[in-house]
This record gives structure tokens, sequence and C-alpha cells, in this order.
């Protein structure tokens, strides 16, 4: 069979002409926000009360994003006692341009001073301006979503039993 010279461009101009006269179904986001799943993951967040500054979230990332500065302060001794050493936090930025979101920051924090927040705006036109310091960190803390409620259709914990048992003589003999 001979092929109609234009029958291809014909083809594609009907496609063109049946999708044109279609309802558009594409949301435009800044007008309509997207509906995002719980506990999505956008930005991380800073709980600061809870910070050490035990740097365990900067020797962890993977990116070396996180800047930590801190000093150590001494606090008045008790009578009869030491006087105590603790660390104070001068400075704790995450630079976003770096950050893979990988969590694990958050997850190597034994403090739960790092959350995930939904926030997903923070877009910058200059690069440098993508690291966020504590004062943004912790504005973002207060649009953390509470952790979801326990499962009460779940299997109870397994706890340990009070008291170890305790070895027989011959098993005392054999170690």
């Amino acid at each position: 069979m001979a092929r109609i010279p234009g029958s291809g461009l014909a083809k594609g101009l009907a496609v063109t002409l049946r999708t044109m006269t279609r309802r558009s179904i594409t949301r435009q986001y800044p007008e309509v926000q997207p509906d995002l799943p719980p506990r999505s993951r956008g930005v991380i967040a800073l709980f600061e009360e809870n910070c050490t500054v035990c740097m365990l979230c900067a020797r962890e990332c993977p990116d070396w994003c996180i800047y930590i500065d801190s000093h150590k302060e001494t606090l008045p001794a008790p009578e009869g006692g030491k006087p105590r050493v603790r660390n104070v936090l001068d400075r704790f930025a995450i630079d976003f341009a770096l950050c893979m979101y990988c969590g694990i920051c958050i997850e190597a924090c034994p403090f739960d001073a790092l959350f995930w927040s939904p926030e997903f705006e923070y877009a910058e036109y200059d690069i440098a301006e993508l690291t966020h310091e504590r004062d943004r960190l912790r504005e973002w803390m207060w649009t953390v979503p509470p952790p979801p409620a326990n499962d009460p259709a779940a299997e109870p914990p397994k706890e340990l039993p009070k008291e170890l048992p305790k070895a027989s003589e011959g098993e005392l003999k054999a170690r």
C-alpha cells in the first residue's frame, strides 16, 4: 500500500485537536496546595531544647551539611559537690543545597532533637541562602505533626523477664 503524503501530520493534528477540547486536569500548584500523605518528609526541623550538642547528627551525615558550634559553660557547684560543665549550642545550621534528605541525622539523634516537617516551600533564588540557621529550623518544629497513635489491634510488646533465669551448676562449670 502506498502511504499518503502528510498522513502522519494529519493524525498528529487530530490527536492535538481531541486533547484541546478536553478539560484540563492539571492542578496549578501555587493556587491549589497538594494533598501530602501523612508524615511526609519535607524539611528537617530542630527542637533546640532537646539538643545536647553531642554532634552525632553531624558525624553521621554523609553529605557533611550540618554545622554545629558550641561552647562549654560551667554551672556553679552545689554545696559539697563538683561544678558541672555542659555544652551550650551556639550555632546549628543545615545546608539544604548539600542535603540529600536521607534522614540519617534524624535516626542518629538519641535525644529526639531533629524531626521531619512536612514543609517543602523553602526555595531560594540564591543557593547560599539554602543554609538555614537554628532560628529557621526552630520555626519549622511547630509544623511537625504528632506521631501516629498506637494500633489497638497490634500485638503487645514482648517484655523482658524481670529476673533472668538462674544458671544451674552444670552450666556454670561448662563456662
